[in-house]
């Protein structure tokens, strides 16, 4: 057993509970110097030890000491440096793993239509990229995505949630090399939903577009690659059809109006549409000061241009919660509880659900047949 594996497990375990070292030693009746020890590597602790942390920490004593798979075919760019990017990657890493395991044991593994155009070694735009995207899920063309998670699962992707204090990391996503295709998303509540939506649709681009180029052990974003993901996911989500259709559509409301009807339909941030009117050449430079003004003039508030707004404040009429939900691992926990395939706690690890947590789970869907 190495020092290093068990470090990162408890770690992740510890992050999973929202514990502190101080908690822990609490829990689990083992010193505090002696926990930051094990945790800083110092240490190789005796099997009493990490039963007791292990009960702690709710898992199972093999989950301690097992080995971490390490992501390779990733793509993890933030806009700063991240204390817990190692962190974060193990718990893709074990997410992953408790997925596939649940995909084979009930032999319910949907397949990735997009994995031809992924391969494609044709030379066309991100614009083409997105339309031929949209061909292949059989969306039309001028058709709103209104359930992007849903789709995307539909399409063999896996999707977590995964809330990150942090406006510098949006996403991460993995290619099939790695359990894939998957996208992770930063659900921190401080990140519109429009916002969440959109860079789903980003790192799509990216799996879709840029696979030759994921690397785990790279930090840096490209920017040319940024700007193609961009440019796809704008289009993935409000088409050129869908979206010259309702602006005739609309002609006749006050702008500002206008921008949040269409806003609304392709739930995508007002600053999209803003940027899509811009690219056709309909605005100017000035728009982005003009529409600024006539908001404010309008509801008597000013309208942030920060890059996350909060969603109670600066995104207007913005989307909730449930407008971002991937629920396919949820399904797949419940048929294998139903069929007795997984035991109750093995539920609430994969669910990262206390005990507590997953007996009320279970209750709602007995009620809620």
């Amino acid at each position: 057993m190495k020092t290093d594996i068990l470090s990162s497990n408890i770690k992740h375990y510890r992050s999973k509970k929202k514990l502190t070292q101080q908690a822990l030693s609490e829990l689990s009746g083992i010193s505090l110097p002696a926990i930051k020890n094990i945790e800083r590597k110092k240490v190789l602790p005796r099997t009493n030890t990490l039963l007791a942390i292990s009960k702690a920490l709710d898992c199972r004593l093999k989950d301690l000491v097992k080995p971490i798979e390490e992501l390779s075919a990733v793509r993890f760019r933030a806009r700063s440096k991240m204390n817990r990017r190692e962190q974060i990657l193990t718990q893709v890493s074990k997410w992953l793993n408790d997925f596939t395991f649940l995909e084979a044991l009930l032999s319910d593994r949907e397949e990735y239509k997009l994995h031809n155009l992924a391969a494609s070694s044709r030379e066309i735009s991100p614009i083409q990229y997105a339309e031929e995207a949209r061909r292949i899920i059989r969306l039309k063309a001028d058709e709103p995505i209104h359930d992007i998670c849903g789709l995307l699962e539909s399409c063999g992707i896996k999707i977590l949630a995964l809330p990150y204090s942090s406006d510098a990391f949006n996403a991460l996503s993995v290619g099939e090399d790695d359990k894939g295709p998957a996208i992770i998303i930063n659900t921190w509540e401080r990140i519109s939903i429009e916002r969440q939506i959109f860079s789903t649709a980003h790192e799509l681009g990216h799996l879709l577009m840029h696979l030759l180029d994921y690397d785990g052990k790279a930090h840096s974003e490209d920017k040319a690659q940024e700007k193609e993901a961009d440019l796809f996911a704008g289009y993935f989500l409000m088409p050129k059809e869908g979206f010259d259709s309702e602006w005739e559509e609309t002609a006749g409301m006050p702008f500002v109006e206008r921008v949040m009807k269409i806003k609304s339909i392709f739930k995508v941030s007002y600053k999209t549409v803003l940027y899509r009117l811009k690219q056709k050449g309909i605005v100017d430079d000035k728009i982005w000061l003009r529409f600024q003004k006539l908001y404010e003039a309008k509801y008597n508030r000013k309208l942030s241009f920060k890059e996350e707004p909060f969603p109670e404040g600066s995104e207007p009429f913005g989307l909730k919660p449930f407008d971002f939900y991937a629920d396919r691992l949820c399904r797949l926990v419940r048929r294998a509880l139903e069929e007795e395939q997984i035991s109750i706690s093995r539920a609430a690890e994969i669910l990262n659900l206390s005990s507590q947590k997953m007996m009320e789970l279970i209750a709602e869907w007995e009620d809620f047949a």
